[in-house]
């Protein structure tokens, strides 16, 4: 009878993407290739997440369980989750926690920006959960924590990686412009027809929107958007959604390899190779995007600062 519910739960998530069954059954076999490797943390990886505590602050490098962990928190590279750990959508692909979030912690962009002038690093990212429940999205709490930032550390360069405002774009585009990061990182994630399945509760039109409206206002900041390959999309679809992000002012652009978090998360229904991965960097430069990282374990802000070096 457990065999039979897993097939039913595999068709129902097999219909939803319009993918062959037979795909899924096998995808949840399909063994790691040798070209995903992955670091075990070290003595120095073990500082930072103390400091991190200290100063009661999350990464989304553990929330998200990011395989790039060790070897970012090896260097004192870190991206910042402010907002909480607990996001107000369920995408099935993230391992952040969902559910009611508790009230915004007022002291955490002073906190923060003591964490990182301990930490003396060059270029930083922000990212957050997403919060439904505020009237802004969190757009003025980002703002707050890049202010104190610009205090405390004015030569550090701030990526901020935000959510996508649902319904909220103009206040949020306001908020934000009150202290403005150095790049502006919104990802797209997947294609548009997995939207439903994979990233409920967002909008694939609204994401572009999001970062096409940024750009416009903000000509100078350069633009940035991700996807993760291996959901069920296409190659056909992953190039269609690179000339979208191009045709709505997106310069800068990371592919990465999706990895299942746990059994109770989306499969992956591929693995891509890395001859493919640099296919799809060829295409995006075709397209005119001015930087492009493309790979198995490419992730939003894996390396941010090397890539954003050149146009910053």
């Amino acid at each position: 009878m457990e065999k039979n519910f897993k097939r039913k739960g595999k068709e129902k998530f097999a219909r939803s993407k319009s993918i062959p069954i037979d795909i899924i059954v096998d995808a949840n076999k399909l063994p790691k290739p040798s070209w995903i490797r992955v670091k075990a943390p070290s003595d120095n990886a073990l500082k930072l997440k103390q400091l991190l505590r200290e100063h009661k602050l999350h990464s989304v490098c553990e929330e998200a369980s990011c395989p790039n962990l060790a070897e970012c928190f090896e260097k004192k590279i870190a991206t910042f989750m402010i907002l909480g750990d607990i996001c107000t959508r369920k995408c099935t692909f993230c391992d952040v926690a969902h559910g009611k979030p508790n009230p915004v912690d007022l002291m955490e962009p002073y906190n923060l920006s003591v964490a990182l002038s301990k930490m003396e690093l060059k270029y930083i990212v922000i990212t957050s959960v997403d919060r439904d429940d505020l009237k802004d999205g969190g757009a003025g709490h980002f703002a707050a924590c890049i202010s104190a930032i610009r205090t405390k550390s004015p030569g550090t360069k701030i990526e901020i990686l935000v959510p996508d405002f649902r319904g909220k774009l103009e206040i949020a585009l306001e908020n934000l412009a009150i202290s403005l990061p150095d790049v502006f990182n919104h990802n797209i994630e997947t294609a548009s027809r997995l939207y439903k399945s994979v990233r409920p509760g967002s909008n694939y039109l609204g994401s572009l929107k999001l970062i096409k409206n940024f750009k416009q206002k903000f000509p100078n900041i350069p633009t940035k958007s991700g996807i993760m390959v291996g959901l069920g999309e296409t190659d056909e679809e992953v190039r269609q959604v690179l000339l979208d992000l191009r045709n709505h002012d997106c310069d800068m652009l990371t592919i990465g390899q999706y990895l299942q978090p746990s059994k109770f998360h989306a499969p992956v229904v591929r693995f891509v190779t890395p001859a493919q991965f640099a296919e799809f960097a060829t295409f995006a430069y075709s397209l005119g995007f001015l930087n492009v990282a493309s790979g198995a374990l490419v992730r939003s802000s894996y390396y941010a600062e090397q890539q954003a070096e050149e146009l910053c």
